[in-house]
């Protein structure tokens, strides 16, 4: 069954001037996660992580999943608590026909743009892959093309996709890791708890104690406002 018929399915399940139980059901219905964009291709899905963070790398994974991998959990990685993901994570490395993580960090963020770094973090993460993938599915509304593989960029597609969903909790769950790690370092940022994301007490931090060497310069903090300059 395509995904089309999927949809097409759905619009016969409840007829106009269904109650709302059955309305409800069908949001359910259309709100699950579908396996694949197409069954012809190997499928590599995508997403970056912290791109709207004040300091830090920005992350993106590429997975690769069989054609029959199913969960009922796995879901936009913000839609999951810490230890959800966590758990999800060891799942989708063990099930993953390949999967990769790759980093691009705040100087390199500062050099060519939080929009193009998030490209390149995709890029590099796509690089790693032990299988090579014959389409790239994307999370979001842009994508750089990466060589000469087709991609398929779709909005909020880490609610859509099983690959995509699984590439946003590789990406989240690496880079929290990561500025838990750092979080130490420069304990007034308050990073394990916020990871780096503009929280007013993480804004209020950097205007009272500046920028650390992991800031990201381009961003500028103002109060209450932030503007991001690219």
């Amino acid at each position: 069954m395509t995904n089309k018929n999927i949809f097409q399915m759905t619009s016969l399940c409840f007829p106009s001037g269904s109650n709302e139980t059955s309305s409800q059901l069908f949001s359910i219905f259309i709100a699950m996660l579908l396996p694949f964009f197409q069954d012809q291709l190997i499928e590599a899905g995508c997403d970056e992580a912290g791109r709207g963070c004040l300091a830090g790398p920005v992350f993106a994974a590429a997975v690769i999943l069989p054609k029959n991998f199913k969960h009922d959990l796995l879901n936009d990685s913000k839609q999951l608590n810490e230890v959800q993901r966590k758990s999800l994570r060891i799942e989708i490395e063990a099930q993953a026909l390949a999967f990769a993580v790759a980093q691009v960090d705040h100087d390199e963020i500062d050099r060519i743009n939080i929009l193009q770094a998030s490209f390149l973090a995709m890029h590099l993460a796509l690089d790693q892959l032990s299988l090579r993938p014959e389409l790239v599915l994307v999370d979001g509304n842009r994508f750089k093309k990466y060589q000469k593989l087709p991609h398929q960029c779709v909005v909020k597609g880490d609610g859509k996709y099983f690959s995509i969903a699984a590439a946003s909790i590789l990406a989240k769950t690496y880079r929290d890791d990561f500025m838990e790690k750092i979080a130490s370092e420069f304990p007034q940022y308050d990073w394990a708890s916020n990871k780096g994301y503009p929280t007013l007490k993480h804004r209020e931090a950097v205007l009272q104690h500046g920028f650390s060497p992991y800031h990201r310069r381009s961003f500028k903090v103002s109060d209450p406002q932030l503007t991001l300059f690219q």
